[in-house]
């Protein structure tokens, strides 16, 4: 049975989330509907690309991933279906898919020109949908797309290293449930430059000389549970999916805080790693 996933900025209020899912049901009786997320924040590339990157590789090859962000149809904003690692993307050409593609080559690229058949004004529902039905059936990419070789590129989501290699200057690409803050400095990009070296982060009022593993690894466990540094407790960590993060254990946006909300971090604010020399 074929699975189609969901990652749009539709929300949960109005219909255009229940509206696709039905369409894909009128065209495939026999299909599977995962939503990874709808509440990507309005026209926000970097958030979905951030997202999706991080959820495909949970599902079994041959998944086909229907991105709603950004998705009008206009002469700089054309319609691509991405066959990548197994796996189908099917987006608007406007940068979302750059995030994927600087670190693994897709096997082929189409720019969907169905659009003449299809009469519509809600691209989701009608394009991208018709084409995920397509391929789920076992159909190609050359039905329905031209072949292209290159994809918007989205700005922003790859660090800086001066000519040295004594800093990285990365940036926030996204801020998670709990305040954490995500940039996009790797773990791998990290290990290459600093050599082993010691280290300091900064972010913003925020300084941090050490990487943990798990969000625990802060915390002095010997310590008697009333003398520990706990809740409100910053740290810097490698998270599950090789970027690394900044912090506060356990925290909570409404209560003790959170890393953006307490070092005042933002979507693309920088965060700068400087190495010994």
């Amino acid at each position: 049975m074929p699975i189609i996933t969901l990652t749009t900025d539709f929300g949960e209020k109005d219909h255009f989330a229940g509206a696709v899912k039905g369409a894909i049901y009128t065209e495939l009786e026999n299909v599977r509907i995962v939503d990874i997320s709808h509440t990507i924040s309005p026209f926000h590339l970097t958030e979905a690309a951030y997202i999706i990157q991080n959820a495909y590789r949970s599902f079994p090859p041959g998944t086909i991933h229907i991105i709603g962000i950004d998705s009008e149809l206009n002469p700089e904003n054309k319609h691509i279906a991405v066959s990548l690692d197994g796996h189908y993307f099917i987006c608007a050409n406007n940068g979302i898919i750059s995030m994927l593609t600087n670190e693994i080559n897709p096997d082929k690229i189409v720019e969907i020109n169905i659009h003449d058949r299809i009469t519509s004004n809600f691209p989701v529902l009608d394009v991208f949908v018709k084409v995920a039905c397509h391929i789920a059936r076992g159909g190609t990419l050359d039905v329905i797309g031209k072949s292209i070789s290159e994809i918007k590129e989205l700005t922003g989501i790859k660090p800086v290293v001066n000519v040295d290699s004594s800093q990285i200057i990365g940036n926030v690409i996204y801020i998670d449930n709990y305040g954490n803050v995500i940039c996009n400095i790797t773990k791998s990009l990290f290990e290459e430059i600093g050599k082993g070296r010691d280290y300091k982060i900064t972010a913003r009022t925020a300084s941090f000389t050490k990487i943990h593993t798990h969000y625990s690894d802060a915390i002095n466990f010997e310590l008697p549970s009333d003398k520990r540094e706990e809740d409100g407790k910053k740290l810097a960590l490698w998270n599950s999916s090789g970027y690394l993060e900044i912090a506060i254990y356990k925290s909570n946006p409404s209560t003790v805080g959170s890393a953006s909300t307490l070092f005042g971090l933002g979507f693309r604010d920088t965060i700068t790693v400087n190495f010994e020399k």
